[in-house]
């Protein structure tokens, strides 16, 4: 009625509507529910959450959110917030980069898809993905810690050689001073390398690799290029290769490691994780 008032009287909207004028004005005039003030209020503070993860986050992690923050609200109504407010989390997508050598001798398989870890740096699990640009493709490698997800390693570079795999192995071993690790990955040419195999055995890491053609032998490395794909790639476009190793440590270093909330840790940050676990063993 509010919209029609400048075409039509209010008593003849009210007459053909059979409600009373004066029911109307005192409508108009009453003040919100507090319930629907509440969610206001809380509706802003979820759109700030969900900026601040990039856009990335759903309703469990912004749950998980608000919870840490002290606020007491079902993950119910956060998702009818979300909704009302056109907010959606990130959806995944995989990538694939492996290219096998047919000639190399694969290391053997000391995982056997058994991807856990009682400590940080018993078990790494390795991967590559590519990030298009503008000006072509950039190459990224990484090293994940099953333990805590925590990125240890990685490297990029604007081609697939084996230099790439290990400088993404030795920016782990700096980081983390580990020895006798497992490091898992896929069969790819430069996990095969004799490069990089010499470089495991110089500093007391033990290769392992997946079968062939099987995504599920090395399922935790490829969750992290599918979580790249669709949090940061999916909503960036790069220049050039600068432009997108910038983005790339600004995603690994100061959000990803830091702050991204994972379900398999309880909601927690890979970095909070680690904390957490190191107080519990105080």
């Amino acid at each position: 009625m509010t919209a029609h008032q400048a075409e039509y009287p209010v008593t003849a909207m009210c007459r053909v509507l059979e409600v009373s004028a004066s029911g109307f004005y005192a409508w108009r005039s009453r003040q919100p529910s507090q319930r629907v003030q509440r969610d206001k209020v809380l509706g802003a503070h979820i759109r700030k959450i969900h900026a601040g993860s990039h856009g990335t986050y759903g309703r469990p992690r912004i749950h998980a959110e608000l919870t840490d923050e002290g606020i007491r609200v079902s993950a119910k109504r956060v998702g009818r917030l979300m909704r009302e407010n056109r907010l959606t989390g990130a959806s995944r997508r995989a990538v694939v980069t492996t290219i096998r050598d047919k000639e190399a001798e694969p290391a053997p398989d000391l995982v056997q898809r058994k991807f856990t870890a009682t400590a940080p740096d018993q078990l790494w699990v390795a991967d590559m993905t590519y990030v298009p640009t503008w000006s072509g493709f950039l190459f990224l490698a990484i090293v994940l810690d099953v333990f805590s997800r925590r990125i240890v390693g990685w490297a990029t570079a604007s081609c697939m050689r084996k230099e790439l795999v290990i400088a993404a192995l030795d920016m782990a071993i700096f980081q983390r001073n580990a020895r006798n690790v497992i490091h898992h990955s896929d069969q790819g040419t430069q996990y095969t390398s004799a490069a990089f195999t010499n470089r495991c055995k110089a500093v007391g890491i033990k290769p392992s690799m997946g079968r062939v053609g099987d995504c599920y032998d090395n399922a935790m490395a490829e969750s992290f290029n599918a979580t790249l794909e669709c949090e940061l790639l999916e909503k960036r476009r790069f220049r050039n290769q600068h432009e997108a190793a910038l983005a790339i440590f600004e995603f690994i270093e100061g959000w990803y490691n830091r702050k991204r909330r994972h379900s398999a840790l309880g909601y927690l940050s890979p970095a909070a994780f680690e904390r957490r676990a190191a107080a519990t063993t105080l």
